[in-house]
């Protein structure tokens, strides 16, 4: 019977504030899809720091069929121009600045392409041959990059010595920033949502007064009074969270795995897989949101 009256009264007040009720959809709507747009690029940055970043801090690439530079011009890197590097790394001039290094083959190199490219459509083009094998070095301090570029970079069977931290520097911080950013206007369509929500719940309750003082006569608990406004905010907070998911699983598929994948071809792109994660957490959030507003709204304006 209970259950049978709140929904009665939950249909009822879902008509009568149908403007509202789609208001509050469409706020939850934009400011969930920014919540899900900061987790996707932070997906996006973990991605792209990928096997390496925060592992290897500068990396030598040995010369392959296609010479760069004068160091590659007697064609791929010998065993003994190999064995010639890493005793280099092993030497007393440079070991103390040393932490720790590996060797990657070009059959790893290509192995880890395809890891990190893993939703790159030119993933299944590239061979082993087309990849440099190279020297993975992890610095005692990032900031003697240069001894290292100095003591290799002119070594038979170097192609060229990186410093990975640098180049991709930059490229993490703006998309930090932009992480922040997105952030940022998420917390304030947030704020906006809680108090449109119960702003709408407020004035529903406050057109059906004269039902609340009836249902007061009759004994009615206070959790049978306030269920159905509460469930008001809460369906239609999950109905704009659903609408969010759908439109970052958009971003991610058409734009990021379609546009993006294809324009940038040396991009690792996160997939929708990856990104399943984020749903939940933004429904989540809508249907918490939606309760707490509700609950702080009834119980200011709305004495049972």
């Amino acid at each position: 019977m209970r259950l049978a009256f709140i929904m009665s009264e939950l249909g009822s007040g879902l008509r009568r504030n149908l403007t509202m009720v789609i208001s509050v959809i469409l706020v939850t709507f934009v400011s969930l899809t920014f919540v899900g747009a900061a987790g996707v690029l932070q997906m996006q940055i973990g991605q792209l720091k990928g096997f390496w970043y925060d592992k290897v801090q500068v990396t030598i690439y040995l010369c392959t069929d296609v010479p760069t530079n004068t160091n590659c011009v007697s064609g791929p890197v010998t065993a003994d121009q190999k064995a010639t590097i890493q005793g280099l790394l092993d030497s007393p001039a440079v070991k103390p600045y040393v932490e720790k290094w590996t060797f990657e083959s070009q059959a790893e190199a290509l192995t880890h392409f395809k890891e990190q490219f893993a939703n790159s459509p030119m993933v299944d083009s590239v061979e082993a041959g087309n990849l440099p094998s190279s020297f993975r070095i992890k610095l005692t301090d990032p900031e003697k990059y240069q001894i290292i570029n100095e003591s290799f970079s002119a070594t038979p069977g170097v192609d060229s010595v990186v410093d990975q931290r640098k180049v991709l520097e930059s490229l993490f911080s703006w998309m930090n920033i932009a992480t922040i950013v997105a952030v940022g206007v998420a917390v304030l369509m947030i704020v906006c949502a809680a108090l449109l929500i119960a702003t709408t719940i407020r004035l529903s309750a406050q057109s059906r007064a004269k039902e609340i003082d009836i249902m007061r006569l009759v004994g009615a608990s206070k959790t049978v009074i306030q269920l159905p406004f509460v469930l008001e905010g809460v369906i239609a907070a999950t109905i704009g969270a659903l609408l969010a998911s759908g439109a970052v699983w958009a971003i991610v598929e058409f734009f990021m795995g379609g546009y993006l994948a294809n324009g940038n071809t040396g991009t690792p792109i996160i997939s929708t897989t990856q990104a399943l994660v984020i749903y939940p957490i933004l429904i989540l959030l809508g249907v918490v949101l939606a309760g707490i507003a509700s609950a702080v709204s009834l119980r200011k304006n709305l004495k049972v």
